[in-house]
């Protein structure tokens, strides 16, 4: 660390936790990389949570002269969001947000992720106007400060046009909230020369027509290269120039502690149509067309591209090959006036030869297949890259009436270039494109290729077409170099005196978006060494993130996946062997032992990676897989066993007090990590009392170990108790397998590597289900999500016997017994998905069974709990972390409804709030039938 940097750590001592001062060469590496194709290790890694932090922070780098780069999510794909220097993350306590006028304005802090803040919106029918792909992922810091984009967005709805106010921290510590009167008034006073200096950059743009006339051009594009200079002729008062410069300049002038969006409306009535071309001129003129047309989103796909989705739709795409296609969509607020919009649209398309067009449908069924497809276009590169290579995804954008000749223009320089995957697709009514392809930097003359392509790319885009470099990506360090190219000497110099203006001392993330070196594109790119067959594919992009409970806590799944390429690339490096067994054994904890491996992180992975598989493999095999064998075999004794000691367990909490009863339980936990920490309340249940039901449709439920032994949350009774009589109730007989005390998924089992013990009490299972079911004539109810996902899964795998109806408790719920039953509403009830549910599609049943069951529903707005098992027992802290900020959300409810009897455990313990099974609470708010 150069000695620059250790002062600074030295000045934050007391100003931040010496946790959140990072210099642990392992986490600098996991924690400084983003999505983009370079790398960067910081030399520090802070994690601040509140203004008066970055205060500090930035006192700190302005007395020592270093460089701080601010980061929301990471998923930025230009190189904005690394650094050699200090790199600092938003934590927990950026998350806050406001509704403002009925929903009309939301407030909110940069750590929240955008979709977060659509949730909060939909209540009010509305949503903030940015849409980009990673929204699921990506930070409002990160939306704002790279002015990202979207399918429906275009350039009215993006941060710059939807701004209603902002609270910034500049460079030299100044704070600006412009919604604020008293705060602007302040800042007119304490920074009259900085607004003069603006005021003097807008009257010589003014005074430039021809400079004047480019800007508006560019702006009538998608256009984030550089800074936005529309900002100095859209507004006469510098401080909106301020608050709009601010708005995608990638972290370069200052830090968005706080911005305020416009919403707009969240149409309900939508559909969509496949259109498609036999050459690429007749789809461009229809997009030319449709711009005038009352169409949200409009997106084109080259031949490439349709063919490299083609077996996703067969039936379009299997039969012929095609030269383009459009996808359209159409918003309403009503059924008929989207009727009214596709008649318009028809209109405007009868003018046209289609191809093939599947007309416009209402119905999900329908056109979520092709949106799919659309959305795969990304990953479909990055799934078949080769080993070493990355995926670059470059962002231009042409003049709308010379699409067909941009991308005729691009297809040729991938041609000549040799990059024969390049895919071109994008959001075409702005034209503006993407292109994925996949270059190899592992030897000079790959790089030499690429510099030969990037510098023709920006003579076709910038000089020849007068597009954009950048429509919605952010300059970073990919286009920083060409950011004069594209807008003359006179342009780059006003964003050169910006800068100066803002950030004298040059510490806001140098080198990115104004840059010197003209090789910069070139430096810092990303090794991807081989690592592991299940996870080569990861492309680092970081959408992941948002689901992994233990992100924060220890590692990531794409932080994890980092690790453990470098520690691939060391293993025959004999100069860090022994760096490497140290790292090494820091990802035990850091990387292996805190994933909870629900392979929640590959439902957001753009190529399916699962990194929690990495991560049991590593474990190893069971450590007593003869010993788990006898246990499945005697599965009727070990569930006696549970039943037992959790007798003894409360009858010692009565006998020493449930505190000392604790604290007895951590210390020893703490000596021998192996003793689990039970939740002080956890019961066995009572022996399940079975009454006959007279008639009704037969159905067989296969009872989960958990909710079979462990009492609900009255500490007597098992929720199974409540799954029958919910059945009951809506008019059908339950049954239960024979001996079924004996019976297990095998997840225990499977959990831990023991895979011979898994697969016999799999087989065994799968005996007694066919026996009980009468050969599969009968119905299964699966009771549990995590069991039921084992279940269905090893039917799918071929593990489990065809001919068995498995049924997901939610889906059968919510299908089969929810009609049936005349329920009462509470009025506000908290929810949690389980991971198993989400995985099995069975979350939108789930929810509307909460919908069902409530006036008004809270989720937890935690993609998995961490319970993961046992893991909750082993590992509480994994879990709390996870949970750590649900009970705040969960505020008001009268208790909480889930299907994960294990998940139950973790949310009753860490969310302040008590979980049942959704059958507990059907079974709590149904009415006797009245026969």
């Amino acid at each position: 660390m150069s000695t620059a940097h250790q002062r600074f750590c030295q000045a934050l001592q007391g100003q931040l936790p010496a946790q959140r001062i990072i210099t642990d060469p392992m986490l600098r590496l996991a924690l400084g990389t983003d999505a983009s194709f370079y790398r960067l290790i910081p030399e520090v890694v802070l994690r601040v949570e509140s203004e008066a932090e970055v205060l500090a922070v930035l006192a700190a780098a302005r007395a020592e002269q270093v460089g701080l780069t601010f980061r929301a999510a990471g998923t930025s794909l230009s190189g904005q969001a690394i650094s050699d220097s200090v790199l600092v993350l938003l934590g927990d306590g950026w998350g806050g947000h406001q509704i403002l006028r009925e929903g009309a304005e939301i407030r909110l802090q940069p750590g929240v992720i955008g979709q977060q803040a659509n949730d909060w919106l939909r209540p009010y029918g509305r949503k903030i106007g940015p849409d980009p792909a990673s929204i699921a992922s990506c930070k409002i810091g990160g939306i704002a400060a790279n002015n990202a984009s979207g399918m429906c967005c275009g350039t009215r709805d993006n941060s710059y046009h939807t701004l209603a106010g902002l609270r910034v921290i500049l460079a030299d510590g100044s704070v600006l909230d412009t919604t604020d009167a008293a705060s602007v008034a302040a800042f007119r006073q304490q920074q009259a020369s900085l607004l003069a200096g603006l005021r003097a950059l807008a009257d010589e743009v003014h005074a430039q027509p021809a400079l004047a006339e480019r800007i508006r051009h560019k702006y009538r594009l998608k256009n984030t290269t550089g800074y936005g200079l529309n900002a100095l002729l859209d507004f006469d008062d510098p401080i909106d120039m301020l608050s709009h410069l601010l708005i995608g300049s990638e972290g370069t002038l200052g830090f968005l502690a706080r911005v305020d969006y416009r919403t707009v409306p969240e149409h309900p009535h939508k559909a969509s149509a496949l259109l498609l071309f036999d050459t690429l001129t007749a789809c461009c003129h229809t997009v030319s067309a449709l711009a005038n047309a009352p169409v949200s989103a409009v997106e084109l796909m080259d031949a490439k591209s349709l063919a490299a989705v083609a077996d996703k739709l067969p039936a379009l795409l299997g039969e012929r090959a095609y030269a383009a296609g459009l996808l359209v969509e159409v918003r309403a607020p009503s059924a008929a006036l989207l009727a009214e919009q596709i008649a318009v649209v028809e209109q405007t398309l009868a003018a046209f030869p289609l191809a093939c067009h599947t007309g416009f449908s209402s119905e999900a069924s329908d056109y979520e297949p092709w949106w799919a497809v659309r959305k795969g276009l990304f990953p479909a590169v990055g799934a078949v890259r080769t080993l070493g290579s990355t995926v670059v995804i470059e962002d231009v954008t042409f003049p709308v009436d010379k699409l067909a000749e941009g991308v005729a223009g691009l297809q040729g320089l991938f041609a000549r270039f040799g990059y024969a995957e390049a895919l071109l697709f994008g959001h075409a009514l702005a034209g503006n494109l993407h292109i994925v392809f996949a270059p190899r930097f592992d030897a000079p003359a790959e790089v030499e290729r690429y510099r030969a392509l990037m510098d023709a790319l920006v003579q076709l885009v910038a000089v020849e077409f007068g597009g954009a470099l950048k429509g919605e990506h952010g300059t970073g360090r990919n286009m920083a170099p060409f950011v004069a190219t594209e807008w003359g000497a006179d342009g780059y110099t006003i964003m050169q005196r910006i800068k100066a203006l803002l950030d004298p001392k040059g510490i806001l993330n140098p080198g990115v978006l104004l840059n010197a070196d003209p090789d910069i594109h070139l430096k810092h790119l990303k090794p991807m060494p081989a690592a592991n067959p299940l996870v080569d594919k990861c492309i680092e992009c970081g959408f992941c993130e948002a689901a992994c409970p233990a992100h924060g806590y220890t590692l990531s799944p794409r932080q994890r996946i980092v690790v453990w390429r470098q520690l691939q690339a060391w293993r025959n490096d004999p100069q860090q062997a022994k760096e490497r067994t140290r790292w090494l054994a820091q990802y035990r904890q850091r990387g292996i032992a805190s994933c909870a491996a629900t392979g929640m992180c590959a439902s957001r992975c753009p190529v399916g990676i699962d990194t929690g598989a990495l991560m049991q493999a590593l474990r190893g095999p069971s450590r007593a897989p003869l010993l788990a064998s006898q246990l499945a075999q005697q599965y009727r004794l070990v569930s006696a066993g549970a039943r037992l000691g959790l007798h003894g367990w409360q009858w010692a909490g009565r006998l020493l007090g449930r505190a000392r009863l604790a604290r007895l339980n951590q210390a020893a936990h703490r000596r021998w990590p192996t003793i689990p920490l039970l939740p002080i309340a956890l019961a066995p249940a009572q022996p399940l009392k079975l009454s006959p039901t007279l008639g009704g449709e037969p159905v067989l439920v296969f009872p989960s170990c958990p909710n079979r032994v462990l009492a609900g949350s009255d500490g007597q009774h098992s929720e199974l108790a409540a799954t029958l009589r919910v059945l009951a109730r809506a008019g059908f007989s339950p049954r239960l397998p024979e001996q079924y005390a004996g019976l297990c998924c095998g997840q225990p089992f499977a959990s831990k590597n023991a895979h011979v013990a898994a697969d016999a009490a799999l087989a065994r299972s799968n005996a007694a289900l066919l026996a009980a079911s009468e050969q599969g004539r009968l119905p299964i109810y699966l009771d549990n999500g995590p069991c039921g996902l084992r279940l269905i899964a090893a039917q799918q795998a071929g593990q489990l016997d065809a001919r068995l109806q498995l049924h997901a408790a939610p889906s059968f719920l919510y299908r089969q017994v929810l009609p049936r039953l005349a329920l009462r509403k509470t009025a506000r009830l908290a929810l949690h998905v389980p991971c198993s549910i989400s995985k099995q599609g069975g979350a939108g049943e789930l929810r509307a069974l909460a919908g069902a069951l409530a006036e008004q529903v809270v989720e937890s707005g935690v993609a998995c709990c961490g319970f993961a098992g046992d893991k909750g027992l082993s590992q509480p802290e994994l879990n709390q972390h996870a949970l750590r900020e649900v009970a705040t959300r969960q505020q008001g409810c009268s208790g909480g409804i889930s299907a994960s009897r294990t998940c139950q455990i973790g949310l009753s313990t860490h969310a302040d709030l008590v979980y049942d099974g959704v059958e507990v609470w059907l079974d709590r708010l149904s009415m006797p039938d009245p026969s």
